[in-house]
């Protein structure tokens, strides 16, 4: 709201400096500020909704109450700079800094390998280093709540625990700790293969090298804010920006004043709320309240009947409480601050907890809230303050559904809430399910309260409240009336579950869908909740020795009681030592750190974002399309270039050169292809009036047919993008005649979202003279950026130079769509005449980019009784969206390798792409691989199921045994395959376990261990010999200092570390003599992109190229000087006009593919792999616990084992993330729902297995590649589905119990919603049983 009136002055301090801003402006966040403003970029941008921690900070104030400094880590993205005034801010770059001292924190995520592309490390470091601060020796538990915020897409997240548990309390250490040797080491013939024990190593780094934490060296709290905390201002302070006031009054009188004054300006505290929803949702508030310094909105009051709390409490605050009650009173008295308590640990993340407040999650009346159903029950009761005076009102059913008599007038605020004690023979439970364990939104949650009649089992009053299943929370009050005075039994269960289904109905376009499933959980939460009660009065029966005539659970229902823990991951990361003969310089073989770890752990590593603000630098924001198939009738830009700030409007008339391809227009001239499809860019001088002005631009369109989202309807339209791609091998038809048995089946593969931490982001800087163009651009491939942009703006490719420092993620999806962004941000800039910034918001970046490809396999194979396949055909079609991209050759990639690891004499392959109105589908890791091997592996699976042996057990009888030839006729020998597969059996004790886990099953009904075992021949590289081509640059300068230049991109993977690992062993020096700058087009030029696993292999033979010349040139020098130093060798070879300066070239691996013919060789070579997974799965919810993974991986010489390890383990979650928790959702009119880590759940540190081991297999060569090398970018990311199909083993477990036929339709992910639906039972079928009726009616 525009005001002339003066603002206070903001003053706050930020890594122990005051900061007096005397123009705040309540609509800048303090991510922005620090950013912007005080260029302190360690703090990052990821998703701009608090949910991924790449912005935390630490904020410290002094407590009001106890006196004491607390440190609370909060997301920056979300905090407004007006609500900071008295506080002190702790950034990464505040904590320790390379260019001074180190923090223990930042050393030891870095020493222990926790960091690869770096862009989450300082959320990390700030998330650490808080729980440090308030805990100098905090447990694992502690260490687990505190990083359950923070979200990372490359390591696996072990790596990162591994760096925090070196603070922590040793609680569940190693056994054998001093002995050399690991309790967890050891398989089921517990000795290594292929290898002496005393050639494995298990150590990744030394503790021992550890500086210790010394928390007297911290950062002070700032004297002044003592002061200004001891003598409080009690005055109003009023903060002026642009279009909002902030007013923070002191007093509680002052803020009644306020909401009189301005009874439609809403409270703010944490923003958690009201933050996301005026990014995302559009809302707008001129006039905002905060009421953070009004001390009686925090008070807690405790008494005899119940506890008060205010409504300013963070839900941190809330949490703490509640755990000091319970600890203080009898357990029948806090049975509702248990319920409270047992849901505050999995909602949001520690960050959200220590901003959100208890009045504003009650207040904000989510559907989906965690809370609200359990005060509820709880009959917690709402304190109310105005001018006129206080009131209470009921936190019940009608203030939850928002019915204006049971609700806030406009001038009353929210004071506190009271939740009374439960009382005996009262006992209240709390329900939630989720897409994943923690920091997830609800699917549906609930509270449950039942008092029984003092020893009876008779219902005295009933309370059942829900969350999730309807536009509010919502209360089964009739339902509830009617069974009181019923026994707690079996008859009064079933008949509460219809007058429950009854009640709480679901129409069809309920929130977030998926009726059948919520139904089913609403009955499912009861009925554990009525198992519950049984497992209660039974405890009280024998603790108030009431008669025994009350009927107790079977001992087989008992294991759908309890929840699955959070439990601290722990593991064993095995590899080949060097040899003893190895120079001790030499890196390779040896667990090097990053070469950017440690700046990755201060903020000090530069990503293309940090790069500070350009001479009249301007910003660009894209307009994207909201239609999936329609002709442009008229672009209306008028009123966007009348606002204050814009200047131009890129269009496709803009374009002076090539606009894209005939059918991939970079923008488009008059029609659009799918919803995001970018229609043209805005360009103003800030970012905020770029996007501003995005909302003025009116497109007109006229909608076309047709319009096609599905496989199946592209399939039934006829809708492809490139032929069919076959292979075939053997009589397919006459072995299908000669087979025992024949089984068909369908598998759906759903996609996947990069969710790379950095979004796109690229800076075009135009020079000025000769057309040059300077481009800063987060890309897996600068060549085809700077190719493109000459063919965009009409120029020669030596105009342009492309720069990339590093990358935070890629994953594939920084290929291709860089090149389109840097052509549009070019464009921008040529016509400006001004440098131009773009950096997509995680939205926008999500809805435009595409990523991996679903899939809709159908299969048919033929078997013997005995197991052995003898014909499978397969028939694949992928979901490429509404161009080309990399879709033929992701369907190419995808045939050849989906035979996997098994000889089948007769095999026909075919493959599809579909194209369909959706955003192009693009390069992902595995490039096909993880979805078309999951439809062999499900034909597997399905042969076992009909032949009656277990899964493993076909595979090993169709395994390659002996050296032979593929589909397409390349030869290869599968001995370390085999090799790979019986070191999984072992190193996981599968045969022992496979027991185990049947035994369990036989006792457990609801509970469901499963146990899957998947092999893996994996192929690396491009079919194609000129993709593996690769340049490098080596410089040696007069001081003996060393500058590489190479091809590849660092990406998190840790290629630079490799390469001066390379140039360290080639030129005999130590690393430490060595630099790379970044990857340019200017030094190495015609690069191939940075993917397909060979990046290390490729350049790192042009590195090795380079330093062979060099050393060749400088061997006169060293051999008249032998004992000279490498310093006096080079200026030795100066002097004698020695040229220091080579280029390294490598042409490439041989590879081609003859689709006519259908043979090739088109893989250099194979990685091959196994992994071991084990799951429990809980039948009533769908959740389930990864209890263990062992991976084996066939790296043969590994250049860097940590650097491999953490690529196998990154890969490996990255793909249980595909098959279990990432489901993309879009509405009817193809607009992508799942825009952001709310909405998409990427796995969390919860999800890691329980016990997580990795081997790297000994003694295996590869002589084809650098040092008998391979690259392990990528093969990982299958082996994820041992996850899927252990799950899936569960779950055919229960079906067997129940009696169910097997279903041959595989879908994945193996979500709780599928998990659940295929468990079928009596609550299924009761939903069922309804939704049939209900059809019939309609």
């Amino acid at each position: 709201m525009p005001c002339p009136s003066r603002s206070d002055e903001l003053v706050f301090f930020v890594n122990g400096r005051k900061v007096i801003e005397r123009n705040a402006d309540p609509e800048v966040t303090l991510l922005t500020f620090l950013r912007k403003n005080l260029r302190l970029t360690g703090t990052k941008y990821a998703c701009g909704r608090g949910s991924c921690g790449a912005c935390t900070v630490m904020v410290s104030k002094q407590d009001p109450m106890s006196k004491k400094i607390r440190h609370f880590s909060i997301t920056a993205c979300l905090v407004p700079i007006c609500s900071l005034y008295g506080t002190a801010v702790t950034t990464v770059e505040g904590v320790g800094s390379i260019k001074t001292k180190l923090h223990p924190v930042q050393e030891r995520i870095a020493k222990s390998h926790g960091t690869q592309c770096g862009f989450c490390t300082p959320g990390m470091v700030m998330s650490i280093y808080t729980l440090l601060r308030n805990q100098p020796q905090p447990s694992e538990d502690q260490l687990m709540e505190a990083l359950g915020g923070n979200l990372c897409r490359c390591t696996g997240y072990r790596p990162i625990l591994e760096s925090g548990r070196t603070f922590c309390v040793e609680s569940n250490g190693c056994q054998q700790k001093g002995t050399g040797k690991c309790c967890l080491d050891r398989g089921e013939n517990d000795s290594f293969s292929h290898g002496k024990s005393s050639d494995i190593s298990t150590e990744l780094f030394m503790k021992d090298e550890f500086q210790p934490l010394d928390p007297t060296q911290e950062l002070i709290f700032p004297p002044e804010l003592l002061r200004m905390a001891e003598n409080p201002e009690k005055r109003t302070l009023t903060f002026h920006g642009e279009r909002v006031t902030w007013i923070s009054p002191g007093t509680l009188k002052d803020l009644l004043e306020l909401k009189v004054k301005h009874p439609e300006a809403p409270l703010i505290l944490g923003n958690t709320s009201l933050g996301p929803a005026i990014k995302s949702q559009g809302h707008f508030h001129p006039i905002l309240l905060y009421p953070a310094r009004i001390s009686e909105l925090s008070m807690v009051s405790k008494t005899s009947e119940g506890l008060t709390m205010g409504a300013g409490c963070s839900l941190a605050q809330v949490k703490d409480i509640l755990a000091e009650r319970i600890s203080e009173l009898p357990e029948e008295k806090t049975q509702t601050y248990r319920a409270l308590l047992k849901h505050l640990k999995s909602l949001a993340g520690q960050q959200i907890r220590n901003m959100a407040s208890l009045g504003g999650h009650i207040i904000s009346r989510h559907y989906n809230s965690d809370l609200n159903p359990i005060l509820a029950v709880g009959n917690a009761t709402l304190n109310l303050i105005s001018e006129e005076g206080t009131r209470q009102i009921p936190l019940n059913e009608h203030f939850l559904a928002g019915l204006a008599s049971a609700d806030l007038k406009p001038e009353e605020i929210l004071e506190s809430v009271y939740i009374p004690h439960s009382q005996k023979w009262e006992f209240v439970s709390a329900f939630r399910q989720a897409q994943c364990q923690q920091n997830a939104l609800a699917d549906v949650n609930a509270g449950m309260r039942v008092l029984f009649k003092e020893g009876t089992d008779t219902i005295e009053d009933l309370s059942i409240v829900y969350g999730g299943v309807g536009v509010t929370t919502i209360s089964a009050h009739k339902s509830c009336q009617q069974l009181l005075g019923r026994r707690w039994n079996e008859l009064m269960l079933n008949e509460a579950c219809r007058l429950l289904l009854d009640e709480i109905s679901l129409p069809g376009s309920a929130p977030g869908g998926r009726v059948e499933f919520k139904r089913t959980l609403v009955v499912s939460f009861l009925f554990k909740f009525y198992l519950e009660g049984l497992q209660e009065l039974k405890r009280l029966v024998k603790l108030f020795s009431v008669p025994d005539c009350l009927h107790y659970p079977e001992i087989s229902d008992l294991s759908a009681l309890e929840d699955f823990p959070v439990t601290v991951p722990q593991g064993v990361q095995r590899y080949q030592s060097v040899d003893s003969h190895q120079p001790l310089q030499d890196p390779i073989g040896r667990p090097i750190m990053h070469l950017s770890g440690l700046k990755h752990a201060t903020g000090e590593a530069i990503f293309c974002d940090d790069i500070p603000k350009v001479d009249k630098e301007l910003f660009m924001a894209l307009v994207t399309s909201t239609r999936a198939h329609a002709k442009i009738i008229s672009i209306d830009l008028s009123e966007a270039l009348e606002l204050p700030g814009v200047l131009d409007v890129i269009t496709a008339k803009d374009i002076p050169g090539t606009n894209g391809a005939e059918d991939d227009k970079l923008l488009p001239v008059d029609e659009v292809l799918c919803v995001g499809q970018i229609i043209c860019a805005v360009v103003a001088e800030t970012d905020v009036q770029a996007k501003r002005a995005i909302e003025r631009i009116k497109i007109t369109y006229e909608d076309l047919e047709p319009v096609i989202f599905t496989i199946e309807d592209a399939i039934k339209h006829n809708s492809f993008l490139c032929p069919e791609k076959k292979l075939e091998q053997g009589n397919i038809e006459e072995a299908f005649e000669k087979v025992d048995q024949v089984v068909e089946g369908e598998v759906h593969v759903g996609g996947q979202e990069h969710f790379y931490m950095e979004t796109q982001t690229v800076l075009v800087i135009p020079k000025t003279e000769d057309k040059e163009l300077d481009i800063y651009v987060s890309t897996q491939d600068p060549a085809h950026v700077q190719k493109t942009v000459s063919s965009t703006l009409n120029i020669p490719i030596n105009r342009i130079t492309c720069h990339v420092k590093r990358v935070g993620g890629g994953f594939g999806g920084k290929v291709g769509r860089p090149a389109v962004l840097g052509a549009i941000a070019a464009v921008g800039a040529i016509k400006t005449g001004h440098p131009i910034r773009l950096v997509l918001d995680r939205e926008d970046d999500m809805l435009i980019t595409g990523g991996r490809h679903p899939l809709f396999g159908k299969y048919k194979v033929g078997f013997m009784n005995n197991g052995r396949i003898k014909a499978l055909d397969i028939e694949c079609f992928i979901n490429g969206g509404c161009t080309l991209d990399d879709s033929e050759q992701v369907i190419e990639f995808l045939v050849l390798k989906l035979e996997n690891a098994y000889k089948i004499q007769n095999l026909r392959f075919r493959g599809r792409a579909c194209m369909t109105n959706l955003p192009s589908n693009t390069a992902f890791r595995g490039f096909g691989f993880p979805q078309g091997t999951l439809v062999t592996e499900s034909c597997i699976t399905a042969v076992a199921a009909k032949c009656g042996f277990l899964p493993e057990k076909i595979r090993e009888k169709n395994m390659y045994k002996t050296v032979d030839k593929t589909i397409y006729k390349q030869a290869f020998n599968p001995e370390t395959l085999i090799r790979c597969w019986n070191e999984c059996l072992d190193k996981s004790s599968f045969h022992s376990r496979r027991m185990q886990v049947e035994e369990f099953n036989k006792k457990n009904y609801w509970k469901k261990k499963g146990i899957a075992i998947i092999p893996m021949k994996f192929t690396v590289g491009f079919a194609a010999t000129s993709y593996h081509q690769a340049a490098a640059l080596v410089h040696i300068y007069t001081d003996g200092s060393v500058l590489v230049t190479h091809g590849g991109n660092e990406l998190g993977q840790g290629i630079h570390t490799k390469m001066l690992q390379v140039a360290s062993r080639e030129l005999k020096i130590p690393m430490s003599y060595m630099h790379i700058c970044e990857t340019s087009t200017a030094t190495v030029p015609n690069t191939i992109a940075t993917a397909a696993s060979i990046g290390s292999d490729v350049n790192g033979r042009a590195v090795q190229n380079a330093c062979q010349i060099l050393l060749k040139r400088l061997e006169p020098v060293i051999k008249k000087n032998p004992e000279g130093t490498w310093e006096d060798w080079v200026k030795a070879a100066f002097e004698q006009r020695i040229s220091l300066s080579a280029t390294g070239y490598f042409r490439g691996y041989k590879a081609f593919m003859d689709w006519e013919k259908g043979e090739g060789d088109p893989f250099p070579y194979y990685v091959y792999g196994a992994a071991c997974s084990e799951v429990e799965i809980d039948c009533l919810t769908g959740a389930h616990k990864k209890i263990r993974a062992d991976i084996v991986m066939d790296a043969s010489c590994s250049l860097n084992p940590a650097i491999d390890i953490g690529q196998i383990e990154g890969s490996f979650i990255q793909g249980m993330g595909l098959y279990t928790t990432e489901e993309l959702k879009y509405s009817p009119e193809g607009v992508l729902y799942s825009r952001g880590p709310d909405d998409y759940k990427i796995p969390t540190i919860t999800d890691v297995p329980v016990e997580f081991n990795v081997s790297l297999l000994s003694s295996s060569h590869t002589p084809l590649t650098i040092y008998s090398s391979k690259g392990l970018g990528e093969s990982g990311m299958f082996l994820g589905s041992a996850v899927f199909f252990a799950i899936a083993d569960a779950v055919a477990t229960a079906h067997r119990e129940r009696g169910i036929a097997e279903d041959f339709t595989v879908k994945s992910p193996a979500t709780p919603e599928w998990v659940r639906m295929a468990c079928a039972d009596r609550f299924t079928e009761m939903v069922f049983h309804i939704f049939r009726s209900e059809k019939m009616t309609c």
